[in-house]
C-alpha cells in the first residue's frame, strides 16, 4: 500500500454526524431540521452545533421561515459543499484502492 495522506480528508466532513448531514443533503434539494434529526437520530443541540459548523464553512445554506407560527429551518448543500463532499469521497476511494 502506498502512503495515503490523511490530510486529504476534509476534517469538517469527516465527523460522523457531519458526514451524515452532507450525505443526506447531497441527494435532495433541501431537508428540514426535523427530518435530518430523525434520520440521523441526533439531539437538537448536537445537530444544531454541527449544522452551524457546516454553514459557517459555506458547505450548507439555511432558509428559516415560519409555518403556522412555528419556526422551520430548511437546509441545502451549496456548490462549495457539493465540491468538498465530492473531493472527500474521491479521497476515500483513493484510500480504499491503495
Amino acid at each position: 500500500m502506498t502512503g495515503f495522506d490523511s490530510n486529504l480528508l476534509d476534517e469538517l466532513i469527516h465527523s460522523k454526524l457531519r458526514l451524515g448531514i452532507m450525505s443526506m443533503l447531497v441527494s435532495v434539494e433541501y431537508a428540514e431540521f426535523s427530518i435530518i434529526k430523525n434520520k440521523l437520530q441526533a439531539t437538537d443541540g448536537n445537530l444544531s452545533a454541527n449544522l452551524r459548523k457546516l454553514e459557517e464553512a459555506g458547505y450548507i445554506g439555511v432558509e428559516k421561515t415560519f409555518v403556522d407560527r412555528k419556526p422551520q429551518s430548511r437546509y441545502s448543500i451549496t456548490d462549495k459543499g457539493r465540491t468538498a463532499f465530492e473531493n472527500y469521497i474521491a479521497n476515500l476511494e483513493k484510500l480504499i484502492k491503495n
